[in-house]
């Protein structure tokens, strides 16, 4: 199945052939004030598979493992749209929020939980 994602003004965006890898909500603090919400959804998919497309600016933030993660943002409008982990260098991660049909993917799994504030609750199957 195609997916796409793009940002806020549409100038960035990526566009994948295959399904995720893997769908991960992110309670860590680095997602919440990335996002300016109580999480953040990374969908995965291998780096290899995923064409990207616009100009983005990147900012590298060093995570909790000492490894760093690149993130990439549209530089006119602000959103972040995928990121790249030191840690898994085979994956792309894209924002659940930038996909044209969010709706079809469905985090699986819950990381950071230490962080996740007390009146968010999700389920996983």
């Amino acid at each position: 199945m195609k997916r796409s994602a793009c940002c806020s003004c549409g100038q960035l965006s990526i566009a994948a052939e295959t399904d995720p890898v893997k769908i991960s909500a992110c309670h860590c603090r680095a997602c919440q004030r990335r996002t300016g919400s109580a999480f953040g959804v990374a969908v995965f998919f291998n780096r290899e598979e995923v064409k990207t497309s616009g100009e983005s600016t990147s900012y590298i933030h060093s995570g909790d493992s000492g490894q760093s993660i690149e993130f990439h943002f549209c530089p006119a409008c602000g959103s972040t749209v995928f990121w790249m982990p030191e840690s898994r260098k085979e994956l792309i991660a894209v924002a659940l929020g930038c996909f044209t049909e969010p709706s079809t993917l469905v985090p699986a799994q819950g990381v950071y939980e230490e962080s996740r504030l007390g009146r968010v609750s999700l389920e996983f199957d």
